[in-house]
């Protein structure tokens, strides 16, 4: 305890030298406890900053095509077929046409008919045969292309421009089969292997013509 101002207090020397030792005892105790207390505190931890980063997220939106607009178109009607012009049917083998008679021979190298005209009757094939007689000075068109044998006379070669026996059909008429007759308007017409022959049936004059070989009677 200090002497306070005013109080008369003589120390002792033994007295100081407690006091000074108890003084120093005292502030080393202090300092030691200071630095004991300084080296058991942990010292703070450092200040850590954590940042996180959240990732960016891209929200897609989907797309919702638009498809166009569909037409629907009706098909359109196959167009009519093609009216095919009527024809001529070709003449039968055995009915006449307008009373005439047209066939064909079998292999389709003759045209024949037995046809009634205004002045005569006659029956005649057209087609290429061999031998031909020659030309007569009077023929100024086609000749020998086919034989005929009218009511008026014998059988003789054909003067012609042009296909006389046919029905007008777009093809030549129906054959006359091997074997096969056709008899009109006084005239008999026969197939046979060796050619087509036509007879007047009243005088017996007739003919036969294939295509390497004929004959006139």
């Amino acid at each position: 305890m200090l002497p306070t101002s005013g109080s008369s207090w003589a120390a002792k020397p033994g007295s100081v030298r407690a006091w000074t030792i108890g003084i120093g005892v005292s502030t080393v105790l202090a300092l030691a406890g200071c630095g004991g207390e300084s080296a058991a505190q942990s010292p703070p931890p450092a200040s850590t900053t954590t940042t996180t980063t959240e990732p960016a997220v891209t929200t897609t939106m989907p797309t919702t095509e638009v498809a166009p607009p569909t037409t629907t178109e009706e098909p359109l009607p196959p167009p009519p077929p093609p009216v095919e012009p009527p024809t001529a049917e070709p003449q039968t083998t055995y009915a006449p046409i307008g009373g005439a008679y047209y066939f064909s021979s079998p292999d389709g190298l003759f045209q024949c008919g037995i046809v009634p005209l205004s002045s005569r009757t006659e029956a005649g094939c057209q087609g290429t045969t061999t031998p031909v007689p020659p030309r007569p000075d009077d023929c100024m068109v086609n000749w020998g292309n086919g034989i005929r044998v009218t009511n008026e006379g014998p059988a003789a070669f054909m003067c012609s421009g042009g296909v006389v026996y046919t029905s007008g059909g777009e093809t030549i008429d129906p054959p006359l089969a091997v074997g096969a007759t056709i008899t009109g308007n006084g005239f008999t017409c026969s197939s046979a292997e060796n050619g087509i022959s036509c007879v007047d049936d009243a005088t017996g004059h007739g003919f036969r013509i294939a295509p390497d070989s004929n004959e006139v009677y």
